[in-house]
């Protein structure tokens, strides 16, 4: 009978109590501050930010400098959670910054306490804000009109037709949300975020729309 070949004493398991406390530990540091996002039709995600899609970028991407609005967006007439019909064109010489969300998408959820402060902050100084819920929106409307109240959404709440959903995530080249779209008075997209870090998305939002309301100034 053959003797099983005795281990070498230097070696050692690669999984040490300390390399998977030091992992875990990573993992938790990278969720903490990295940027989350949900694929647009993906419900299997519900509300948890952990149980988000991969990771989009939040860099501040810029669109052409000619990009502008298309008419199918601006002049849609898009249903809103309270009050009547929600259209783009009305706002026409304002800056506007439309968030497309969904109320079972974690990063949204995450993200909505601060566009509801940011919104506080620059309404008075000329900032429009709509949020556009990429769901079905007779299917959703008692759980968007409870997450109005739930988060004290206090700016314009209503839905994307699919057309308005694929002319928005078509200029942004990504069907992920949250995403948010900064719009200057004269219709033209200046910048679009893809994705919510709450270590970074706020500060890169409001740069941005101090930049637009500065630029409205001007002109």
């Amino acid at each position: 009978m053959k003797n099983k070949k005795p281990a070498q004493s230097g070696s050692k398991a690669f999984w040490t109590p300390t390399r998977i406390l030091v992992t875990v530990l990573t993992m938790s540091l990278l969720a903490a501050v990295g940027v989350s996002s949900c694929q647009s039709g993906d419900e299997t995600a519900k509300v948890s930010p952990a149980t988000s899609k991969a990771p989009a970028p939040v860099e501040p991407a810029p669109p052409a400098a000619t990009a502008s609005l298309p008419s199918s967006v601006r002049d849609a007439e898009l249903p809103a959670a309270n009050g009547s019909a929600i259209k783009l064109a009305n706002y026409s010489g304002k800056v506007i910054l439309v968030n497309l969300w969904a109320t079972w998408c974690g990063p949204c959820r995450s993200e909505t306490p601060e566009l509801v402060r940011l919104h506080k902050e620059y309404a008075s100084k000329g900032l429009e804000m709509v949020g556009l819920s990429t769901e079905n929106p007779e299917a959703s409307a008692e759980s968007v009109r409870a997450f109005v109240r739930d988060y004290n959404v206090d700016y314009h709440i209503g839905g994307a037709t699919p057309e308005v959903q694929i002319a928005l995530m078509q200029m942004a080249h990504s069907n992920s949300i949250p995403q948010s779209f900064i719009i200057a008075a004269d219709g033209r997209v200046l910048n679009h975020f893809i994705g919510f870090s709450p270590m970074r998305t706020p500060d890169l939002l409001r740069q941005a729309i101090e930049a637009a309301l500065n630029n409205n100034k001007a002109d």
